[in-house]
């Protein structure tokens, strides 16, 4: 995942001394905070003397036309514009160079995207645009969710209340690039910030129930309606290479992988027609309760014997609650 750098977050120093020592500590995007001033381009020039890095500008304003030129004159790598204050059928001229982002509110369904889909990503404001030093709001997890699945080729930033908890689950989720500000400037250095945003070790206050993939939206097969042909299907459609297996009341009774049907195949190759889903099923997974701690989440997956890329999570009467995979982790970072 990458870091976009607020450089308006830093109140003490002058910009140049700013855009420096984020440029110096590798930071992949400056993100530039734009609300309604035109007067962000002699920054942006600025900033092009001074260093190559990436700017990543959001806007904000009621009459976006005004911007379209000097977008053109001055070019950045990612421009992003405020939905909630853009007209009814807005358009961006197809000659405004660099990848377009729509930025969301969290109150605001991430299906308004539908009428951007030619853009290329999506920026979740996790707290109040333009404020500094707020906190995240775990709703926003299901809104990454819910774009995921609906626009699953578009790319997720997010802006807001992003520290180190927050960051291991955006990058768990797959978001392409978070926003920080505050949490910058706020530490002892930059490097620390820095060092902290991408580090698997944290103190820990978001439990596993605001960020799993619930129960509606994972991959199940209800016991007293298991065969191997619903297995096979419901691992395909779940696009996760497992699916669970409950009883009538949620109760989680097992878990079946690709992995699972491999070796039952192995175990059975002189009658594959006559195998079972109850065969294939591992009957004891490892999984988690859902009021843990990301911080205990981590704990736990180093302490396995064995390699974890998902898990069930369960409640305090073994319910199947959801589920966590960490295929975004193992693609991105492993």
């Amino acid at each position: 995942m990458k870091i976009s750098g607020s450089i308006y977050s830093d109140k003490v120093r002058p910009l140049k001394e700013t855009i420096d020592d984020l440029v110096q500590h590798k930071v992949d995007l400056l993100h530039v905070d734009c609300n309604d001033d035109l007067k962000v381009f002699d920054d942006i020039k600025e900033i092009r003397n001074w260093t190559d890095a990436p700017i990543d500008l959001h806007i904000i304003t009621d009459t976006p036309e005004k911007y379209f030129e000097p977008l053109r004159q001055v070019p950045v790598e990612y421009v992003t514009f405020q939905y909630e204050n853009l007209s009814e059928g807005f358009k961006l001229p197809n000659d405004i160079p660099g990848k377009k982002g729509l930025a969301v509110i969290t109150p605001t369904s991430v299906e308004v995207f539908d009428k951007y889909s030619d853009w290329d990503f999506i920026l979740i404001m996790a707290t109040i645009p333009g404020q500094s030093g707020g906190i995240f709001d775990a709703l926003n997890f299901a809104k990454i969710r819910h774009f995921r699945k609906k626009f699953p080729n578009k790319s997720i930033h997010v802006d807001g209340g992003v520290n180190g908890e927050v960051s291991f689950v955006l990058r768990n989720m797959g978001v392409s690039s978070s926003v920080s500000g505050s949490y910058l400037f706020n530490a002892p250095s930059i490097g620390h910030a820095l060092m902290d945003l991408t580090k698997r070790d944290m103190e820990s206050s978001i439990l596993i129930k605001d960020f799993m993939i619930p129960l509606s939206e994972s991959p199940v097969v209800k016991f007293s309606e298991m065969n191997l042909e619903k297995v096979l299907k419901t691992i395909e459609e779940g696009n996760l290479g497992f699916c669970l297996i409950v009883d009538e009341g949620d109760a989680l009774r097992g878990m079946i992988s690709n992995a699972d049907i491999r070796k039952g195949m192995l175990r059975n190759m002189s009658d594959l027609n006559g195998m079972k889903a109850e065969s294939l099923m591992n009957t004891s997974p490892f999984s988690l309760k859902e009021k843990r701690t990301v911080g205990e989440l981590m704990k736990a997956i180093r302490n396995c014997t064995f390699p974890i890329s998902y898990l069930p999570i369960i409640d305090n009467e073994n319910r199947a609650k959801g589920i966590v995979t960490f295929v975004n982790l193992i693609k991105g970072e492993l």
